[in-house]
């Protein structure tokens, strides 16, 4: 569940990290052993016992310093051949930045108590300045060169603002009380994205490599198959399930595709699916994943912080959304198996529901436990922690999938190498919001787009859907989101709508560019295991996935779909976007129930699948004066083009079976 495994897979593969000795390995498990014990230390609120609570900023810095070095150590300075030797320079940067961050958790009572955030004395801002160098080329290393430029851009912006036009415009600063604001203060360094990390990241992303390395993957595919396998279309239907599940326990996209694409792809090929469908319907399942609760990857943990509300509410607003595009890919991959008159799989040759449970009824249980202290209990932070030890310690009672001392030293290291990739990214990440704080831009911004927008709702979310497309194509989608959280949202927000959708529309858009073509990262990774052309299964996952471009506009136009407001209007808008998914997929794929088959329509298909697609988005968008019409309005307009369409689909059909004289 890195941020790069936002980009999420993990961030790199394999090979790409650097293959370490026994001694490095070492370093390596007990500086995740020694954060994961802070983490519980602040968790579990052990200070009670020891009568020693660290304030909050000396408790981010501690895990920074016992994390971000490990970068140095675990991401070779080049991905070039020959660069993979742990040199003397990576030894360097490995004790300077724990150094330096642990300076700084020593000096965090005199920090606060000083204001040197504004005011710190000269050795404070040459730490500061030391401080954000090493974290750079941390998040370099971790992240890349492009997520590494943008946060530059970001962060010399004080230091030139007075030179710059327009709205830039501002004071410029001095590059000494820049460092300092950025290493001293709560909003850059530790801010944000590193307090969300420290505080309810950190358990979730053990929770998430335990699974891995008790075999959940295998359970959930196995599961999928009993249930699905044997209708039509089955093996598709299954990577919806199955892609879902692990997906939303995992966080991960390309790792999803990965692990549940290598089995689904096949199957589904097998069962006659071409190849570039096949690589979609992955691509599409496991983008979905990373938007179903209870996980939904480190970035739904950062907006949570951001908002200030408990994770579990952002839980809770993502249930509906995730659900309607999770419904929408079923009935697509349904209209396509029926159209094509694809049959399922021989029972005989799938597992059965009663012996894949009796196998791993302990994955249930253990997700159960989740969700009751995340729901019921509201132990956000504490939930993956007992979660993960209830996972464990059934583990070790099962034959298969017990751990020996080898499999345990590989769940460490999986989870060191994660540990310490986030806290790199996520450290240099918080310069961008270090950046626009201390310059004032935030609220200047959207002062500035609201203008632009001509206090246009709808205008400033076509611009924020744009934008938070454009950025998830080239930065990650926690880089994309932080961004335009701290500039667009606030603009959204002063329009009157509900923050909750703001932000949630802005991840979404942000998840975008993972089966949008010219990037399409996660189809591009199915369309590799599918044998399939890459540009082919990217234009394929993106028809298939054509909801979850409606979807944000729905929710953020009525709260409804995020559960927020009275019950009677969630339950109606969310039955219609319900009945508008279901004639959505039908004027997609071409296949309309009690009909058939339109493409045997010829060239008159065309016609009827418009009109149901735009009697399928009348029903699912929600009335609001930024539309002009009402619910019951948009309801006719979709009753009466889906009615038309049904009754000359039926009439065409007819007169097309009607023998020529």
């Amino acid at each position: 569940m890195s941020d790069r495994a936002d980009r999420d897979g993990p961030a790199k593969p394999e090979h790409e990290f650097r293959r370490l000795g026994p001694l490095w390995q070492g370093v390596l498990v007990l500086g995740m052993v020694i954060a994961l014990f802070m983490s519980a230390y602040q968790v579990f609120n052990l200070g009670r016992y020891t009568g020693y609570v660290p304030i909050e900023n000396q408790y981010y810095y501690a895990v920074v310093a016992v994390l971000l070095p490990l970068a140095y150590i675990v991401f070779p300075v080049s991905g070039r051949p020959g660069w993979d030797r742990l040199a003397w320079y990576d030894v360097v940067l490995f004790l300077a930045s724990f150094g330096v961050f642990a300076f700084l958790a020593v000096s965090a009572d005199r920090i606060v108590e000083e204001g040197w955030e504004f005011s710190a004395p000269d050795l404070m801002q040459w730490t500061g300045l030391a401080a954000c160098l090493l974290a750079l080329e941390a998040t370099r290393r971790a992240g890349g060169l492009v997520v590494t430029a943008i946060i530059v851009m970001f962060a010399i912006y004080p230091l030139f603002a007075g030179s710059l036009p327009g709205v830039l415009e501002g004071s410029s600063e001095s590059l000494g009380d820049t460092a300092a604001f950025y290493a001293l203060s709560t909003e850059a360094l530790i801010g944000i994205p590193i307090r969300a990390f420290a505080g309810l990241v950190l358990g979730f992303l053990v929770f998430g490599v335990a699974l891995q390395h008790t075999g959940a993957g295998t359970f959930f595919i196995n599961l999928a198959f009993a249930s699905l396998g044997h209708v039509r279309g089955g093996p598709a239907k299954v990577a919806i399930f199955a892609s879902g599940l692990m997906g939303s326990l995992s966080g991960s996209v390309i790792s999803n595709v990965i692990t549940t694409g290598s089995v689904t792809i096949p199957a589904m090929k097998r069962n006659g699916f071409a190849p570039h469908v096949a690589g979609g319907v992955e691509a599409c399942a496991s983008t979905g994943g990373v938007l179903m609760p209870p996980i939904m990857g480190a970035t739904a943990f950062i907006m949570a912080t951001y908002l200030d509300v408990p994770y579990r509410d952002v839980m809770v607003a993502a249930v509906i959304p995730s659900l309607l595009y999770f419904f929408a890919l079923f009935m697509q991959i349904d209209g396509y198996a029926a159209r094509t008159e694809m049959r399922g799989m021989d029972r005989a040759d799938l597992p059965s529901i009663r012996d894949t449970l009796k196998e791993g009824w302990h994955y249930v249980a253990v997700f159960v436990l989740l969700i009751y202290f995340l729901v019921v209990l509201q132990l956000e932070s504490q939930a993956p922690f007992y979660a993960t030890a209830l996972l464990i310690s059934i583990n070790q009672f099962h034959r298969r999938h017990r751990w020996n001392m080898q499999r345990f030293v590989a769940f460490l290291i999986g989870v060191a190498k994660l540990f310490a990739e986030l806290a790199a990214i996520l450290a240099g990440i918080g310069l961008i919001v270090g950046a626009l704080a201390y310059s004032g831009k935030i609220g200047t911004l959207a002062y500035e787009l609201l203008q632009l927008a001509g206090d246009s709702v709808l205008l400033l979310l076509l611009f924020g859907a744009l934008s938070s497309f454009i950025m998830g194509i080239g930065v990650t989608v926690t880089v994309a989101y932080i961004i335009l959280a701290v500039t667009l949202a606030p603009a959204l927000g002063k329009s009157g709508l509900d923050p909750m959708g703001v932000h949630m529309f802005i991840l979404y858009w942000g998840m975008l560019s993972y089966i949008t073509p010219p990037v399409a990262l996660g189809a591009f990774a199915a369309a590799t295991l599918a044998g399939a052309d890459k540009v082919r299964t990217g234009f394929e996952a993106m028809k298939l996935g054509t909801i979850i471009y409606f979807v944000p506009f729905f929710f953020v136009l009525d709260p409804g779909l995020i559960m927020q407001g009275p019950w009677p209007n969630i339950l109606t808008v969310t039955a219609n976007a319900v009945l508008g998914v279901i004639v959505l997929a039908t004027g997609l794929q071409g296949y309309l129930y009690g009909v058939g088959d339109l493409r045997r329509l010829g060239v008159l298909q065309w016609p009827l699948r418009g009109l149901l697609v735009v009697g399928a988005l009348a029903f699912a968008m929600p009335g609001n004066p930024v539309v002009g019409l009402g619910d019951s309005h948009l309801f006719a307009v979709g009753c009466v083009l889906t009615a038309l369409a049904a009754g000359l689909g039926l009439l065409l059909r007819r007169m097309a079976a009607v023998p020529k004289a």
